[in-house]
């Protein structure tokens, strides 16, 4: 545990050197921010892939030539697969209609005539339905000669399930780098404090001072920049997702699905944690080679 006598002494350390110090923590903030917003990205691009992973619907688009009978008695048949909660019949006007409403009347596409869009049974499928059960009850139902094609949204799930998968290597690999470039920054800034103090150090050492010591103060203001680092990213981070987001078009966040979110507080807790633990092991890193009996 520390003693109030060490944090004290690596409280005045810091104020005596705060310029020092300062100029540290900007040099972790720009790394951090770099970090944060990777995983930023990742995060909000999982959460998309988990909602639409389970979106709970699917689309069975009918021929122009269906007839009312084959379309009940498709209805009818489809309410009883399991996994399927409901089945509701879609005509042509009624897709034109909605999507002119989706797009506000803003796209020339919404003034084409009804025949332009397809006829469709919009299934609610239960989330839990497996992928197997789904895919064997697409296949089956595009095999009718009433239906056109089966839209279940999985070709999109596993196009943004690569792009996660890329995103979170891209994210370690960031991350990696951002690590070494905290260690060398704190390592640096801590063997020029050594320097500065070097009298006070010898002093210690002849009155009889221990390694662990000395070198406690200098840890914690390491680990101290490392932490503060981290939250200043974090802030910094926040101000900048909450301008976009405040600015962020309605109609897309519905597109998606989901609504853009901040980092979780784990991640953000364990971001802060993280830089603490590297500001300290660059500091003793560093401490090991200058302080020596």
């Amino acid at each position: 545990m520390l003693s109030v006598n060490t944090t004290r002494r690596a409280r005045r350390g810091m104020l005596r050197e705060w310029r020092l110090h300062a100029l540290s923590v900007f040099s972790l903030v720009v790394a951090f921010v770099c970090l944060g917003a990777a995983l930023l990205v990742v995060t909000n691009l999982r959460a998309v892939e988990t909602r639409w992973a389970h979106a709970g619907r699917a689309s069975v688009y009918l021929k122009d030539g269906a007839s009312q009978d084959e379309v009940d008695a498709l209805r009818a048949a489809v309410v009883l697969v399991p996994g399927v909660t409901s089945a509701r019949y879609v005509s042509n006007g009624d897709a034109r209609s909605q999507f002119g409403t989706d797009m506000n009347g803003r796209d020339a596409l919404a003034s084409l005539p009804a025949e332009a869009f397809p006829a469709s049974i919009e299934l609610d499928v239960a989330p839990d339905m497996p992928d197997a059960d789904l895919a064997a009850m697409v296949a089956k139902m595009k095999q009718l000669p009433s239906i056109d094609d089966v839209e279940t949204y999985q070709s999109w799930t596993e196009k943004l399930s690569r792009l996660v998968r890329g995103g979170v290597a891209a994210a370690a690999l960031l991350a990696a780098v951002v690590f070494a470039g905290v260690l060398a920054v704190i390592g640096s800034t801590m063997r020029l404090v050594l320097q500065r103090r070097r009298m006070e150090v010898e002093v210690l050492k002849i009155v009889g001072a221990t390694d662990a010591y000395v070198r406690k103060p200098f840890v914690i203001e390491g680990g101290v920049q490392g932490a503060l680092g981290a939250l200043g990213a974090l802030a910094l981070l926040a101000v900048l997702f909450f301008l976009v987001r405040g600015r962020l078009d309605e109609d897309l966040a519905a597109l998606v699905g989901v609504e853009p979110s901040f980092l979780p507080w784990p991640v953000a807790g364990g971001l802060v944690l993280v830089g603490a633990a590297l500001g300290a092991a660059a500091s003793l890193a560093s401490l090991r080679k200058l302080v020596t009996v």
